[in-house]
């Protein structure tokens, strides 16, 4: 394998190595105490702020008008898919911990993957080994989100009991109650964060300028979370920025994340497919898992890894299943075009060759069927 053949795999490493730093980064923000509302308000402005000039500059010539239709839609999807969700993941991270984050993040493509079902994009075949693997996979997703949520096990002692970045607000004393409600929320979060992925598929189609997408509807966020933590948030010295982890949390996110991070996942979508994307998502996983014992020196239980565990056996069965569809498809549709006659095509081809053979008949060529690469 050459420098280039192994390009996609450092990026889609380097992209999992920028998902771990948000997930550490934003739960060391969080124990300082700081808000998340303001974060959120913070990041989507730092977003607009990096992806409107670049949209303008690149894509101002071959962009076309939007429709006031567009526009509405555009915010919506805003205020589904990043001010509800954004501010609701953040909120149970805070009231859970940065494994946790990173665990229920490998069901993102489950979840895409049931909506989808629901809204009859998707077909399952229950009979079939794909279709199978597909309801393990919800399954297994289902039973890892349970587990994390009610069983805690025996602790992990961190890797370093001198927290980097030491809590100003701890969150050793959170409840059960507490952490169980974070749970679910951050399973709420990624939902909707999997029915805008669905929505946007649908709207890429009608606008495909992904880029301007992206930074309208950041801009339109940054509004909506301005309100939001302005109504939540009315004391405005919480607002400030110090030169400490919140400041870096806020760039990390809206720089890196948003910007670098986009990049990234794009170039390696369009080189490998978005299931090879998603085949490095428990690496994160992983990382965050030492990550955030030794930065924040948070106490790891047995039960946040079993459920961790179950969530990327889920990941993988339903990619598994995927896979197994896209690579029976083309056969599919090939005898579905062709029928019966389409099985026996190469037999009657040898006939007619014999025929011409034996006859001359050169006018039996202009007979002859198509092949099924010239039909496609």
């Amino acid at each position: 394998m050459g420098a280039d053949g192994k390009k996609p795999y450092v990026i889609a490493v380097i992209i999992q190595v920028i998902y771990t730093g948000m997930f550490v980064v934003s739960k060391a923000a969080f124990n300082q105490g700081f808000s998340t509302y303001v974060f959120i308000f913070y990041r989507q402005a730092a977003a607009s702020l990096l992806l409107l000039p670049l949209a303008i500059a690149l894509d101002r010539k071959n962009a076309r008008s939007m429709s006031f239709r567009l526009l509405l839609k555009l915010f919506m999807f805003a205020l589904i898919g990043t001010t509800f969700s954004l501010n609701l993941y953040n909120v149970s991270l805070k009231l859970t911990s940065a494994t946790v984050g990173s665990a229920t993040s490998n069901s993102m493509p489950v979840v895409t993957f049931f909506i989808a079902l629901l809204l009859r994009m998707e077909v399952v075949k229950l009979r079939s080994p794909s279709g199978m693997a597909k309801v393990a996979g919800v399954g297994l997703c289902l039973a890892g989100v349970l587990v994390i949520a009610f069983y805690v096990g025996p602790s992990l002692n961190p890797v370093n009991h001198h927290r980097v970045w030491a809590a100003a607000t701890g969150d050793a004393g959170a409840t059960r109650g507490t952490w169980i409600m974070g749970t679910f929320l951050m399973v709420l979060a990624n939902v909707t964060w999997s029915v805008w992925i669905v929505l946007q598929a649908a709207l890429l189609k009608e606008y495909p300028n992904k880029l301007l997408v992206t930074a309208t509807q950041c801009v339109f966020s940054a509004g909506q979370c301005f309100v939001v933590a302005a109504v939540a948030e009315r004391d405005f010295s919480r607002w400030q920025l110090r030169f400490d982890v919140t400041l870096l949390a806020v760039l990390y996110t809206g720089f890196v994340v948003t910007g670098v991070s986009y990049y990234l996942q794009a170039w390696c979508a369009d080189m490998k497919g978005p299931v090879f994307l998603a085949v490095w998502t428990p690496l994160c996983f992983v990382l965050t898992i030492f990550c955030s014992s030794f930065f924040l020196g948070e106490i790891v239980h047995l039960g946040s890894i079993l459920g961790g565990i179950l969530l990327v056996g889920g990941l993988y069965s339903v990619l598994w299943g995927k896979s197994k569809e896209n690579r029976i498809a083309p056969c599919g549709e090939a005898n579905m075009i062709h029928g019966v006659e389409g099985e026996n095509s190469a037999d009657d081809e040898e006939k007619n060759e014999r025929s011409n053979q034996v006859n001359g008949d050169r006018e039996h060529d202009k007979e002859e069927p198509t092949s099924p690469a010239e039909q496609v």
